[in-house]
């Protein structure tokens, strides 16, 4: 059982996936504090209130929801680039993997001496 559990740890899709997990949550935080730090002032000095977060309009904060929106926009500009950064490097190590015409002739080359 014991080996079990540590060929279920040491699978290479596990462990990446526990990175990008520690990554993602490391990366949240820096989104946030981007987000309550930099842009929120700014927003709350365009409309000219003490703290966006606390920002309300009818008893809805209307603040926070805009915080919130902003860093899901973030977020989601930033996977869509390493999503893309990602599969330019898929197509590249896809392309690399198949062999120039030069080989193919050599092979054809080979194949036919080896009939003879």
């Amino acid at each position: 059982m014991v080996q079990e559990f540590k060929d279920f740890i040491n699978r290479g899709n596990l462990v990446d996936i526990a990175v990008a997990f520690v990554m993602g949550i490391a990366f949240a935080a820096v989104i946030t504090s981007l987000t309550n730090d930099v842009i929120n002032p700014i927003i709350a000095k365009i409309f000219d209130v003490q703290d966006l977060a606390e920002w309300i309009v009818w008893d809805i904060r209307i603040g926070a929801f805009l915080a919130a929106i902003i860093n899901f926009v973030i977020v989601a500009i930033v996977v869509f680039f390493v999503i893309k950064a990602y599969n330019r490097m898929r197509r590249a190590d896809e392309a690399d993997d198949e062999p120039s015409e030069d080989i193919l002739l050599l092979r054809e080359i080979r194949d036919g001496i080896k009939a003879r």
